[in-house]
């Protein structure tokens, strides 16, 4: 009775980590996911989202991993850099079929001259007004000159030629070899066009980080990922900023690992399994198989296609709020006792600045306090036997 009242009070104990430990165990990782700081009576919990791991939804996350740019700001198209925008310079053509028209002469029928698009998107065309250029094609602009010259000129016809497109540029910086402006074609340019423009990437596919800015949208992707995908290789539009880092992709593993340390991928992608083995393993005596976490600060998008958006709403009005690149917290358990669990780690791709994290079992807690019960008894017993006449 008085060994199982002991085991009752260290259960209890440790529980309350009274026990010293290294970080929580896994039962209290579950058990404060989802819930609101209200809930858990501290007023700067953060709120995170946990999602249990199986082969399907770390098959779905690498599917949502493997176009990031592509689903923030979709494929896109080249018609869409093909619009004359404020800045560009024009060369207009003006024919006519007789040598008495508005424009024509004797020697010539045909007259050229450079225009300027003004900051209100308009340029002077003489004897039609103040044409509308910006946001059109050339062949648009073509269209109202021409209709514009109707019932003025002689049978007129118009080409438009661009001849400078300071409208149609992107900006290229960071880790490249040629940072600056790079013009944006009539055809449109992909993402490792415009790269290539600007010089290349100076650093490995695999620790260039890319960042792409789209008015208030915002993604980061390695290069090797817009590489290896063909989704990825999005087509940039005028405007776009995009800058290069190069950012060695490192993970940390805590708790009841080998080894707990800061360790670089050394490859173009680490999944869990590779990452723990990197770290030695876990601690057979110690770690728990259903404490194998990963957290992580994950995109809007993807936690909705895990989660559900509902789930996902109610996570938001408890009070999950994201970092400074717009990304929530979760946290990804594995349960590494199931059979198929090391199919499930090689399946799940460890991003650059996870923390792995291995929870201990709680009979090291239950061990822990009672070598600290049985050490002061001990002594006590033995001071007893020394006194006792």
């Amino acid at each position: 009775m008085k060994q199982l009242a002991i085991l009752g009070l260290c259960l209890s104990l440790s529980a309350c980590q009274i026990v010293p430990g290294q970080g929580p165990l896994a039962s209290q990782i579950v058990d404060n996911a989802g819930r609101s700081a209200k809930e858990l009576s501290l007023p700067r919990a953060t709120v995170f989202a946990l999602m249990p791991m199986d082969t399907p939804t770390a098959r779905l996350l690498s599917q949502y991993r493997a176009r990031t740019l592509n689903t923030r700001f979709g494929f896109g198209n080249g018609r869409n850099s093909a619009a004359i925008g404020v800045g560009d310079q024009l060369k207009i053509t003006i024919f006519e079929a007789g040598s008495d028209g508005l424009f024509s002469t004797t020697e010539t029928k045909q007259i050229s001259f450079d225009l300027i698009v003004q900051p209100d998107g308009t340029g002077a065309i003489p004897y039609v007004g103040d044409v509308r250029f910006a946001g059109r094609t050339l062949a648009q602009a073509r269209a109202t000159i021409k209709a514009g010259l109707e019932g003025k000129a002689v049978q007129p016809d118009v080409i438009v030629t661009a001849m400078g497109t300071a409208s149609r540029t992107a900006t290229v910086s960071g880790a490249v070899r040629a940072a600056g402006l790079v013009p944006l074609s009539l055809n449109g340019n992909q993402i490792a066009e415009v790269i290539a423009k600007a010089g290349g990437n100076a650093a490995e596919p695999y620790e260039t980080q890319v960042t792409v800015m789209r008015g208030k949208k915002i993604a980061k992707v390695l290069y090797s990922s817009i590489i290896e995908n063909a989704s990825e290789n999005i087509y940039i539009y005028p405007g776009d900023q995009i800058f290069l880092t190069r950012d060695p992709q490192t993970f940390t593993v805590l708790g009841e690992a080998i080894s707990n340390r800061r360790i670089e991928f050394g490859s173009s992608n680490l999944n869990l399994a590779e990452a723990v083995g990197l770290a030695g393993g876990g601690s057979d005596n110690r770690v728990d198989a259903n404490g194998y976490f990963v957290f992580r600060f994950e995109q809007r998008e993807i936690i909705e296609a895990a989660l559900g958006r509902d789930k996902f709403q109610t996570l938001l009005a408890k009070g999950m709020e994201p970092d400074e690149f717009n990304r929530y917290p979760i946290v990804y358990q594995f349960d590494m006792s199931k059979p198929d669990s090391l199919f499930v780690a090689q399946n799940f791709r460890i991003n650059s600045r996870d923390v792995v994290y291995l929870s201990r079992h709680p009979a090291v807690d239950l061990a822990k306090f009672v070598a600290m019960v049985q050490g002061p008894v001990s002594v006590a017993s033995s001071i007893r036997d020394i006194t006792t006449p």
